[in-house]
């Protein structure tokens, strides 16, 4: 038999294995110490999907959309001269931190005036230097008043008018920096200086946009990491402890997690990941998942001691029984993992590929470690191996076994019940995600975030990117009108802020060429649009000012928007209703109402963050739904080989399936949402429970297949020995599942908290549920073989 090959094998050759053991957890805990953070946006769509390519190449043609940190105060105080030249300094100050390319403000705003003399515009700042006295400041606030372009963009209408409301300050990323782990810099500086104005005016600095949400989510993931890292090892200790009583199991099982960990974090390096707040969660689930390899171990190596076997024996049993069971459940957990790689994410491929891997891995070191150090020890005493006979523990798994032969009826109505009313729950889920949904409602990056919500709309980028299909074309009367008549319609829909575009700074020439009246603040006509154009060279694609918005050919343009974060499924109705409009505005003859000749059209998208977000989130759940399917099925298929029993096997995979029901339907009655972060718990939360699946029915089949006894004893033995293992290992999995609930991620939160759920119901599914299954099939099997009997005789 191969198992009892491998266990000959392991015990035979401890010095070399010990020593390829160590060799490798050498090399890969260099490699683990090379591990980076993830600075990027997380890469949910495949880079073959058709949104996630038109936004690469928008980045790649006008740069990241999410590269603008926002300050934000609110004040009566703006427009006095002491406060507002400490205004200007701050503006001053970030604009010369080496990293940052622009900033804009009241304090630094700039104006076109008209040159007839040289044929051209001036640009000219309106603050060129710290205001020297009142009537300045109140010159300046006409100023901006009379200039419409910067409406809405510095300050809200309350402010604009009185003077007193909310003011904003928007800080632009080197496009160099703002994927790179400066931008943490950045942003700690950016930080320092607004905070250092705010005490001093005791005032609240809000900051909020892409750059600061990015950089404060890292920080939170890598913190996090830790925490959870000390967590799995200190409550895995903890209970390993309470039920062995013994320091040396506790030390020798978190070593040989610990080597996993190591082994797991070097996958990540070593396949050219980053940590990412997925792959932070890796580390503590690999200490969690790997722990109960070491109980099941253990156990049996005790079991077996227990009965007379000598410590060389025991051992070798304890290899030969346990990692053949192990092994298939280690391969269960893995599935529940590895189906994520099929999502075709780079985010969810990464997650699962290297968690399959990290379980597999430390399910080989446990196999070889644990035997080959105990073999070293000195054998436990019979007091040691008393947890064996715990009398609470062993009184509910007795009482475990009457209801399962005596209950059967009642433990069916009850499931009945229980999942007809998960189902109801279930259909309440929402699906629907944030950007920084997951996040408390306390978090100051959320409270910031709807402050400025509240008073400017939004910051999340919602952009318009227009392929005219001819160099030279954006600047025509024909394609400034249609983006005019495209801002229009986007006006309409109070989610939005003014649009920067092309069109807003023609307008901005236009009223400064007809003298800076306000009313002039429109777009000109086609004659005054060419004499517009001598004006300014700045429109033909080759100064500074207007690189984020034409391209060198002007053939690209954009027209950009700012959005709250209103929820994948209010952006999605959107994006419905505004793409279609859009390409209508630009490809639909408005006289004829027909379809422009091929040569006449353009090449409209909707994209930006907002749009690749909501698009990533509903890609996810399609997938992972068809992940968790995958996973029962990969699994269903590992029963049958083990029970060489179809029907049985589909049987057998119920009690772990009704377990994800459940919490489906705890789901829908607490009102969490259905996310990329909520979704996940059901494949694990199966590919884990399912290992209990494993465990009983392995037990079991080696009761029949050795010990020669009816089945409803087998049934009896396996829930008393296979039990304690189980109920130990559901302790361990529940409490290492609820040290999620200390993250600052809701999600992460829920995670934990539904995945403890779902598996300790699972054992009590495992436990309960399966063996009564087994009872019936035997029993109508029995039946069908008294009948088939007569049957014969009769004849």
């Amino acid at each position: 038999m191969i198992w009892h090959r491998i266990s000959s094998f392991i015990l035979a050759n401890r010095v070399a294995l010990v020593a390829v053991i160590l060799l490798g957890t050498v090399f890969m805990g260099y490699q683990a110490s090379r591990v980076k953070l993830s600075y990027e946006i997380a890469k949910i769509l495949p880079v073959t999907d058709p949104e996630f390519q038109r936004y690469e190449a928008f980045k790649s043609r006008f740069g990241q959309d999410g590269s603008v940190m926002v300050l934000s105060i609110e004040t009566d105080s703006m427009y006095q001269l002491g406060f507002f030249n400490d205004w200007y300094a701050l503006s001053r100050k970030i604009k010369n931190i080496e990293g940052i390319k622009d900033v804009v403000s009241n304090a630094s705003l700039y104006n076109v005036v008209r040159d007839d003399s040289a044929h051209t515009f001036r640009v000219r700042p309106l603050v060129p230097r710290a205001l020297t006295t009142q009537a300045d400041v109140d010159s300046l606030r006409k100023q901006i008043t009379s200039l419409p372009f910067y409406r809405g963009l510095v300050q809200d209408s309350t402010a604009a008018a009185t003077g007193r409301g909310a003011h904003l300050m928007a800080v632009t990323f080197d496009q160099k920096v703002v994927n790179t782990k400066n931008r943490i810099t950045l942003v700690r500086q950016v930080e320092a200086v607004a905070d250092s104005f705010g005490t001093r005016h005791k005032l609240s600095v809000h900051m909020s946009g892409m750059p600061y949400i990015r950089t404060e989510f890292t920080a939170k993931v890598s913190s996090e990491m830790g925490l959870f890292m000390g967590l799995a090892f200190l409550v895995t200790a903890l209970i390993l402890f309470y039920f062995f009583r013994s320091l040396t199991v506790v030390l020798t099982a978190l070593a040989v997690v610990g080597v996993g960990v190591i082994w797991a974090t070097g996958y990540i390096v070593l396949l050219g990941y980053d940590i990412t707040l997925l792959t932070g969660l890796i580390p503590p689930l690999i200490i969690v998942i790997g722990v109960p390899n070491a109980i099941f171990l253990l156990n049996r190596y005790h079991e077996e001691l227990n009965r007379g076997r000598d410590q060389s024996k025991a051992l070798r049993i304890a290899v030969e029984k346990v990692g053949e069971t192990t092994f298939f459940a280690n391969i269960t957990t893995s599935i529940g993992f590895f189906v994520f790689y099929f999502t075709g994410s780079p985010l969810l491929l990464q997650f699962g590929l290297v968690s399959a891997l990290g379980i597999m891995t430390t399910y080989v070191v446990s196999l070889v470690l644990i035997p080959i150090m105990f073999s070293y020890l000195v054998a436990p005493s019979p007091k040691q191996r008393g947890h064996m006979d715990r009398r609470q523990v062993n009184r509910f798994l007795s009482w475990v076994d009457h209801l399962a032969h005596t209950r059967r009826t009642a433990i069916y109505v009850f499931i009945v019940i229980v999942t007809a009313i998960s189902v109801i729950g279930a259909l309440r889920i929402n699906a629907i995600g944030y950007v920084v949904d997951d996040l408390p409602k306390n978090d100051p990056i959320y409270t910031d975030l709807k402050f400025i919500e509240s008073r400017f709309k939004g910051v999340m980028p919602f952009e318009v990117s227009i392929d005219t299909k001819r160099a030279g074309r954006v600047l025509t009367p024909q394609t400034m009108t249609k983006i005019r008549l495209l801002e229009r319609e986007f006006s309409k829909y109070g989610e939005f802020t003014r649009p920067l575009s092309l069109v807003e700074a023609v307008k901005f020439f236009y009223q400064s060429y007809r003298g800076g009246d306000p009313k002039y603040y429109a777009l000109p006509g086609a004659l005054e649009l060419s004499q517009l154009a001598s004006y300014a060279p700045q429109l033909k694609g080759s100064e500074g000012q207007f690189k984020a918005y034409l391209d060198s050919t002007r053939r690209y343009t954009r027209v950009s928007f700012q959005m709250p974060d209103v929820g994948t499924v209010r952006t999605t109705e959107l994006l419905n209703t505004l793409q279609p409009k859009a390409d209508s505005i630009f490809n639909i003859d408005r006289e004829t109402g027909k379809r422009v000749a091929p040569d006449e059209q353009y090449d409209v998208h909707v994209t930006g963050n907002s749009v690749v977000f909501t698009k990533g989130n509903d890609y996810l759940l399609k997938n992972l739904a068809e992940s968790t399917v995958l996973a029962i099925l990969l699994v269903s298929v590992i029963l049958v080989i083990l029970l060489r029993d179809v029907r049985l096997s589909l049987i057998a995979i119920l009690p772990s399936v009704v377990p994800l029901i459940v919490t489906a339907g705890i789901m829908g009655f607490c009102g969490i949402h259905l996310k990329p972060s909520t979704i996940l718990i059901f494949s694990i939360a199966f590919g884990i429970s399912s290992d209990g699946t494993i465990y009983f029915i392995t037990k079991y089949r080696d009761e029949l297949r050795h010990s020669k006894m009816p089945l409803a004893r087998a049934v009896s033995e396996t829930i008393r020995y296979t039990g304690l293992s189980m109920f130990y290992t559901a302790m361990i999995l529940f409490a290492g599942f609820a040290i999620f609930t200390a993250s600052t991620f809701q999600g992460t939160v829920a995670l934990g908290i539904l995945v403890s759920i779902t598996l300790l119901m699972g054992m009590a599914s495992n436990l309960i549920l399966l063996p009564a299954f087994l009872l019936t099939v035997d029993k109508r099997r029995s039946r069908a073989s008294v009948s088939a009997g007569q049957q014969n005789s009769a004849g």
